[in-house]
């Protein structure tokens, strides 16, 4: 943080009793708010358990050492904090990532002035250990360049209505990586398609149940151990907060969504096998039935890419992730040990239609180079190498999409800094920065780290449901895939990128993300 928190900081230390009122729950530096946006006037900010009328007395006063306070109700997460420490921990680390409260720099509990302390693993009843993660053997993330076929589409437009012939036509095998499968219509397709002998590989995670799902990602691994039999080729995820594995190799996190077909075309997507993600819809048929599913649908990028190599690389890594998971699962795994809690709704999901709708975008036999990226992979296809070089290659446009933007705690993940900063550089260079969120950037403070990280909120968007994680350059560049940008998102977890550079694949993309800036997001400051 800068020196000005430091100072806050200090003010707040050497004023604490004036603070101490009853109901103050922490104190830490911030940014003020005004008619529900924020400023970038520093201020101190007192988060209160009940905000309401109090007797003078026992008010916050509004300046402590020249600097204004700004009193602001307690979130869920932040009073069950305070009530109940494991169950917060359980939510931290095993809930919702979108949900994560940040730790603010110079964040004290109010009571005792003591900085607040981030949850650890060891709060919770059960963490699987971490195994040292060993890529695919022999299997270089190297780039290629050549023809290639591509078939670019979104969600909720048309994700469902491309997957499914993706689907259907697998002849021989389908090997998947993937985060959630609660979806009924996708389980139904997969099993009716491989009702011949095709073989399916799969590795699953197995993370809290989707507000959207028709079943359990165990029941949708039980349908699929019952339709195929030996043909199923399975394990859940090696991703420490798992209850079905002993050990892991990702810390929090299958998080990625790639199925190879007959190992020469390839899905990869933002979007799990969910309703949410992957609406049974046909808007361009039957628009009025389609407009209020979509309405509550998320925005998700998708491209299908037929080319060998590239198919044969990310296969050979799904099957090692396969072949590692396999040796960690629990032969009598205990039930979710978290339960999380249920709190109350700190958000509204309503969104609303898309204004246009847009069409898959085929393009057969285009010259194309394309980079595959996977974490935690180093070498040619790492993540934070990549992506730094994407933004910083920018000229004229970096436009960026995706469901949320975690800075961490100072200090911590510099790997993931070094993008937030490069990210800064250039909208401090004059470049068009846009950035379109979801919603969830505005709970607990996110959007005031962001703004402290050295963004420019008047760059940034609100969008219900964004779920996407995609980039544009100059009309250029397009980058498609899972990493959230958090540390554990692009440092860590398990997550799958493309970067393509071909100038109509990246001018698709564009066309959504200017529908969506104009149409579909709000202004976050």
């Amino acid at each position: 943080m800068t020196t000005s928190w430091k100072a806050i900081d200090a003010a707040i230390t050497a004023h604490l009793p004036s603070l101490q009122k009853p109901g103050v729950l922490a104190l830490r530096p911030g940014f003020k708010m005004t008619a529900g946006k924020m400023t970038p006037v520093p201020a101190i900010i007192a988060t209160v358990a009940h905000k309401g009328p109090v007797a003078p007395d026992q008010c916050v006063p509004p300046m402590i050492a020249g600097y204004p306070t700004d009193v602001r109700q307690a979130t869920s997460l932040e009073l069950l904090r305070r009530d109940d420490p494991q169950a917060f921990a359980a939510w931290q680390l095993r809930g919702p990532t979108e949900y994560t409260l940040p730790l603010h720099d110079h964040e004290r509990d109010a009571a005792t002035g003591a900085l607040l302390q981030a949850p650890s693993s060891a709060a919770l009843p059960r963490s699987a250990p971490l195994k040292p993660y060993q890529p695919a053997p022999g299997v270089a993330l190297d780039a290629v360049s050549g023809k290639v076929d591509l078939i670019l589409h979104a969600s909720p437009d048309a994700g469902w209505l491309q997957l499914r012939p993706f689907l259907a036509g697998t002849t021989h095998t389908l090997t998947v990586g993937m985060y959630d499968f609660t979806s009924a219509h996708i389980l139904d397709a997969v099993v009716a398609d491989l009702a011949g002998k095709q073989q399916m590989s799969l590795v699953l995670d197995h993370p809290a149940k989707n507000p959207t799902a028709d079943q359990t990602d165990e029941q949708t691994e039980a349908a699929l151990q019952a339709a195929l039999h030996k043909r199923l080729a399975f394990a859940w995820a090696a991703e420490a907060h798992d209850p079905k594995v002993n050990a892991a190799y990702f810390p929090n996190a299958y998080h990625i969504k790639v199925a190879v077909r007959d190992g020469s075309t390839f899905w990869l997507s933002s979007g799990n096998w969910n309703n949410s993600n992957q609406p049974d819809i046909d808007p361009f048929k039957h628009r009025a039935g389609a407009d209020a599913i979509a309405a509550k649908s998320d925005r998700d990028w998708h491209v299908i890419v037929s080319h060998a190599g590239l198919a044969k690389t990310f296969e050979a890594y799904l099957l090692h992730d396969l072949a590692m998971a396999r040796t960690v699962q629990q032969t009598q795994a205990a039930a979710f040990a978290e339960a999380l809690p249920e709190l109350e709704t700190v958000i509204s999901p309503l969104g609303k239609a898309p204004v246009t709708y847009f069409k898959p975008k085929v393009l057969t036999g285009v010259q194309a180079r394309i980079q595959p990226v996977l974490t935690p992979d180093a070498g040619a296809g790492n993540y934070v190498s990549n992506f730094l070089a994407l933004i910083q290659s920018a000229r004229s446009k970096l436009y960026l999409q995706t469901q949320y933007i975690h800075p961490p705690q100072n200090g911590a993940a510099p790997g993931f800094t070094q993008l937030l900063d490069a990210v800064v550089a250039q909208m401090r260079a004059g470049i068009d920065v846009r950035i379109i969120l979801s919603q969830y950037e505005t709970t607990s403070g996110w959007l005031e780290k962001l703004q402290a990280a050295g963004f420019d909120l008047s760059k940034v968007r609100i969008q219900t449901g964004v779920h996407n994680k995609g980039f544009i350059v100059d009309t250029q560049v397009v980058a498609i895939g899972s990493q959230n940008w958090s540390g554990d998102g692009v440092l860590h977890n398990r997550d799958a990128s493309l970067i393509i550079h071909n100038a109509e694949a990246a001018a698709y993309f564009e066309a959504i993300f200017l529908h969506d800036w104009v149409n579909m997001a709000t202004p976050a400051a």
